[in-house]
Parts: C-alpha cells; structure tokens; sequence
C-alpha cells in the first residue's frame, strides 16, 4: 500500500514539475519512478519520449557540427591557386599571346627558363637509351618505329608494337604536345579553377603528357607565387606499358629532381579503351576533379560512337560532381569529323564544338582555339614552313636527333592547332 502512495505522491510532483515548467526535476522524478518498478502514466511516456528526442536532435547537431568541421578542413586542402597578375602578364609575354577574338588565341613564344631545360635533359635521356642498343639493330629499330609512328600523320592508330616507338613519339611529338598541355593548364589556373589537392584520370595518356604539362606549368608559377604543398594523383589510363614505363622512367630522372612544393602520386591501368568494362574497371567512382581526353578522338563514326559511348560512361561514373573535363582535339581531326572545311567562320566553329560535346554528353564551359597563325584556315606547308621559321621557338636539342636517327631534313618547332575544351557533366 505505501509502494502505491509512493509512486502516486512522485506522479503528482511529477505534473507539478512540469507544470512549473521544471523540466529537470521532472526528470530527476522520472527517474526515480523508472527505478522503483511502476508503471508510466501517458503522460508520463510522452515526457520521456519527449527527453529522447531532444537528446536525439542535440546529438544529430554535434554531428553536423563535426561534419562543417571536416567540409572546412577539407575544403582548406582543396584550395584553389588565386590566380597572379604578375604570372599572367609573364606568360602573356613570355608565349607572346594574342587574343584574336573571344575563342581564337595565338602563341609565338614559350617560357624558355622551363623549355629550354626540359627539351635539353628530354635529348640527353633519349640518346642515352638509344646508345644502349647496338649500332646495326638500333637502325632496324629505328626504321620500323619512325614508319609505324608516322601513321598518326594520315589521322591512322599506330601498331605501337615497336621497342623504340616510345623513344620516336618523344622525339618527334611530345615536346608540341606537353606545350600545348601546359598553356591549357595555365588557361584553366587563369579562371581560378586549379586547386591544391586533386585528381586526374588522363584516358589515352601515352608517357603522360598531361602531367609533365602540368608539371612544367607550376615550374613557371613558382617563380611569382608561394605554392602552397601541392598534392596531385594522376591515373594513367593507357593500352601500351611501354609508353607508361618510359614516361615514368623519364618523370623520375627529370621532374624528380626538381625542387617542387608538388607531391605526385602514379597509378597505372594499362588497358585498351575498347576493351573497357565499367563494371570490372579499377578505376574510383566519383573520383576525380579533372579527366583529360587529349588527342584520342577519331574521324571514323563507328569508332568515334563507340568511343564516346565508352568516355559517356567513364564521366558518369569517375567524375566526381564538381569535377571538369578537358579536352583536347586537333583542328584538323575537329573539321573532318563532320565532313566540314577550315574556315574563319567563328559560327560554324560554336556548332561543331557544341556538337562534339553534345556527343560526350557533357556542358560546355568554355573552349580555345590554339593556335601558332592568326588564323584558323591551315597554310600551305612551304608557307607554314618559312612562318614556323621566321616566328616559332625551335626545338634545339630534338632537331639534332631527329636529323641524326629520324633522317628529318627540316627543323621542328612549338606549334599549335589545336581545340583546348573544358566542360563539366
């Protein structure tokens, strides 16, 4: 009987408490009524159930709380580079752009402090492996690499089944190649979109062009801004190893030893585009911040469809939700493509690009036009030839190999004409 009158008395305080709006004896009543066994009244439930939901909300705050913390500590490491005037002008000068209208943008020059050394230690590395092979097979080797890679010329996918097809691909496009790469970089650092931290699949990268483009630029920009610690994964996506291994090879002996406030990280997926299965694909999903597709397009439809169809689902899938895609496609290969001519006209110019990114599924953020002329319709090549010498950087070092192992009786230089695209999925 005394339990009863207990238990009825601690109800009544109960409703009281409440009723004073003192929630904390209230509490301290509830309990109390809890220990001794008794059963809840409704009203009695409602408070408890009550008690539980707040202490429910007070932890889903501190787990927001934590979560801004992480999202603002994170997005400390994705920072992105501020761009510097005084860097822009340099470049500017140093590339002697001019910016013909709002898509078509000219460079004569190039940073010769970064080139100069670059294409030197690119020659050195090249003949060194070259000397390695005995005189009478390195011309056999040679004279099936030079033929083989020569395809690319007539818009052909080389065999690259060649041992010195790597060694021949440097010597007669990489450095033009890595050249363009490096002003897309600085184009897209430009627009305030280069962060600190970031991820890069580069589909069809060949010895890795999009990074020692990017790696070149930051060369340049550590002369005019404090770079902050840089950490950059790049995944090659490639079918032939031996274009991995040598870029990586060469990555090593040059950009390594360079003081760079860059942390690189390497990650190799040999594998034919063709022959991509999205779902036994290693590669991350929602991944990535940039994908690069440069100079892997093709004028033939059913390989371009099939292709695209194959990109389409590497965006979908790697891409993370903020993340660009830059693409790069020769003038030439552009134009073909859709059975059109080379022209001044800057509207059918806006429809093809559209079109081409309408194909890939992609939203256009802006687009460039590189190029070495001031035009967009390609000279004749005696024409071309006496411009390039009159006005474009020389390839010193890599004109006296290929003399020596290419029999190239004409000088190579910086060219550009290409088509440099950055969209967004």
């Amino acid at each position: 009987m005394n339990k009863l009158i207990i238990n009825w008395w601690r109800s009544q305080q109960f409703k009281l408490a409440l009723h004073r709006g003192d929630n904390r004896s209230a509490l301290q009543i509830l309990q109390k009524i809890q220990k001794s066994g008794a059963k809840f009244s409704s009203l009695e439930k409602v408070f408890r159930e009550k008690i539980q939901l707040e202490r429910d909300l007070e932890e889903h705050k501190r787990e927001i709380t934590n979560l801004r913390k992480q999202i603002v500590e994170k997005s400390k490491l994705n920072l992105l580079l501020h761009p510097n005037p005084e860097l822009i002008k340099y470049l500017s000068k140093s590339f002697k752009l001019i910016q013909h209208d709002e898509y078509k943008l000219q460079a004569t020059g190039i940073d010769e402090r970064i080139f100069e050394d670059f294409e030197a230690r690119l020659a050195e590395y090249i003949q060194e492996e070259l000397n390695k092979i005995p005189e009478q097979k390195l011309l056999i080797k040679l004279e099936d690499a030079v033929e083989d890679i020569s395809s690319l010329k007539v818009g052909q996918e080389p065999d690259y089944r060649f041992t010195l097809t790597p060694h021949v691909y440097f010597m007669k496009y990489f450095l033009e190649n890595v050249y363009c790469l490096y002003l897309a970089w600085s184009l897209i650092y430009q627009d305030g979109l280069l962060p600190t931290k970031f991820n890069i699949l580069d589909i069809a990268a060949g010895p890795g062009t999009t990074a020692y483009g990017l790696a070149l630029f930051l060369q340049s920009c550590s002369s005019f801004v404090d770079i902050p610690q840089m950490h950059v994964s790049y995944y090659s996506l490639e079918k032939q190893d031996a274009f991995q291994y040598r870029g990586l090879q060469f990555w090593r002996k040059y950009i390594e030893s360079r003081k760079t406030p860059v942390n690189n990280f390497f990650r190799f997926v040999t594998t034919d585009i063709f022959a991509w299965d999205v779902k036994s694909s290693n590669i991350p999903k929602n991944f990535f911040d940039f994908i690069v597709i440069s100079h892997c397009f093709f004028t033939d439809s059913s390989k371009r469809i099939q292709s695209n169809n194959i990109y389409k689902e590497i965006f979908a899938n790697s891409l993370n939700n903020q993340g660009y895609v830059l693409l790069i496609i020769q003038d030439k290969k552009l134009f073909k493509a859709y059975d059109a001519d080379q022209t001044e006209d800057k509207e059918q110019e806006e429809n093809m690009i559209s079109q081409f990114i309408e194909e890939l599924g992609l939203h256009l953020v802006w687009y460039k036009y590189l190029t070495s002329t001031s035009l967009r319709k390609p000279l004749a090549a005696s024409e071309f030839g006496k411009f390039a010498k009159d006005n474009l950087p020389k390839q010193i070092y890599m004109n006296q190999l290929l003399k020596k192992y290419c029999n190239q009786n004409y000088e190579s230089h910086y060219t550009l004409d290409d088509y440099v695209i950055l969209a967004k999925k």
